[in-house]
Order: structure tokens, then sequence, then C-alpha cells
């Protein structure tokens, strides 16, 4: 790894088939161990559920009000600066409850790979 600053660059947000918009922040096979990407997920959208083999995600909850379900666990309501913790294998999905984007970090490890995304619904 060499170090080095990734510009954000939000025009490269796709439409994620879970049911949100995706920009990736940092994914590369360089740095195998760690991913970042920013999701937004629109007002009235829960996304779908879904697990990673193989992947730890965290969200960072960036900006908005949203409830998120995470295996056995009872749904929860997140906001600014919570931390949700998915171990691999672990259903999850999270609904936007408020008027506004939900907006959080998705941190991968090691690094999300799409063949590892398994949509349960």
């Amino acid at each position: 790894m060499k170090p080095g600053i990734k510009k954000c660059d939000l025009s490269r947000e796709y439409f994620f088939a879970e049911g949100c918009f995706i920009t990736e922040l940092s994914n590369t096979a360089d740095e195998p161990q760690l991913s970042i990407a920013r999701a937004r997920v629109e007002a009235g959208v829960t996304t779908k559920w879904h697990h990673l083999k193989g992947t730890t995600e965290r969200y960072v909850i960036l900006e908005g009000t949203g409830i998120v379900e995470v295996g056995d666990l009872a749904p929860e309501a997140v906001s600014v600066g919570d931390v949700v913790i998915i171990p691999p294998e672990v259903r999850q999905r999270i609904s936007n409850i408020g008027e506004d984007n939900l907006v959080f970090l998705a941190i991968c490890s090691p690094r999300f790979e799409e063949s590892n995304y398994f949509c349960i619904d």
C-alpha cells in the first residue's frame, strides 16, 4: 500500500440492487483488507434483506435516521454517529424513517466484493 488521498466523487454514485445508492470511496484489490463505501437510502425506503459471506460490515451513520435490523436483534433506531456491527453471514437491512436521505459509511473487512453479497428476499 502506498500513501495517498482518494478524492470523493459523488458523480460516480450508482444504484445497487439492494435498494440504495452506493459511491465506492476505497475498494481496490491493492487493499484487500478493507473497503469503504458511502451508502444513501432515500426517505421511506427499506433495503432488501441480505448478508455478506466472509465479510464483516460496519455502518457508520453520517446523516438521517433509520431503523436497522441485524440478525436476531430487535429492530433498533439509529442516527448520526451510531455504528452498526454486522458479522459475516448475518442477515441485515436498514430503513430510512426520516424525511431526508439516510447516509452512512459501509466499512467492510475484508473488502466488499459483489460475489460475497447474497440477497435473501
